[in-house]
């Protein structure tokens, strides 16, 4: 086999399927981007074993599959299978969904003896150092939580959010407005009678550092923002 193809395997009905695809397109398929059918396939064939060349009888195809179309088929075994990722291809999905895991853990929780999150580096020090393991397509905040709970043996962390109150001038508010929406939890809005925009937001404590520099940038030193009970 041609080491510029990648194997997707998917076993059904008590049976072993192989098709060979193009990396790069087999995996944005996968992720569900649109993509056609044709541009992923490498090879015109079903395999029950692609490395020794063994070729899937029509008539078998047909009866687990329902149908003889190949591309039918093929889709199939795309969709349902997994696919045999390039070394490339995995150390680029490990690394992105561990900086997505690490911002999460920024983000979401806090050193509880200073009450302020972790750096960043600091927590991906910890995690190699118990040496996390990363799926490289589950969902990044779906692997927070066992990561945090590994590393809380050698690095404190606790979750906490906050309730602020937040004023801002009216013509600040629109776009103030939606920088808020983007990282918390809107409790109670009011729109003044002159524009201005009063707000009380729960958001995690790991964020309040950066939600108050992004309000002041956007309302040039303007709005108010305090913690609130």
């Amino acid at each position: 086999m041609s080491s510029k193809f990648s194997i997707v395997r998917l076993t059904t009905a008590g049976e072993h399927f192989e098709i060979l695809v193009h990396p790069d397109p087999a995996l944005e398929f996968k992720f569900g981007r649109k993509i056609d059918i044709s541009q992923v396939i490498a090879v015109d064939e079903v395999y029950s074993d692609a490395n020794k060349g063994l070729r899937v009888p029509t008539e078998k195809l047909t009866r687990v599959f329902k149908t003889d179309n190949f591309l039918q088929i093929a889709e199939t075994i795309l969709r349902k299978g997994d696919l045999n990722l390039t070394t490339d291809q995995r150390r680029r999905l490990v690394e992105e969904k561990r900086k997505q895991i690490v911002a999460n853990i920024s983000r979401n929780y806090v050193d509880p003896r200073s009450g302020l999150p972790h750096p960043p580096l600091r927590i991906e020090q910890a995690m190699a150092e118990v040496r996390i393991s990363i799926d490289p397509f589950k969902d990044a905040g779906e692997q927070t939580k066992a990561v945090v709970d590994e590393l809380r043996g050698i690095l404190p962390l606790k979750s906490e959010r906050i309730k602020m109150l937040v004023k801002v001038p009216a013509q600040y508010a629109s776009q103030s407005f939606g920088a808020l929406k983007g990282v918390g939890d809107i409790v109670k809005e009011d729109w003044g009678g002159d524009g201005g925009l009063t707000v009380v937001i729960e958001i995690p404590a790991g964020v309040h550092s950066t939600l108050l520099d992004r309000l002041g940038a956007l309302s040039k030193g303007t709005a108010q923002a305090s913690v609130i009970r």
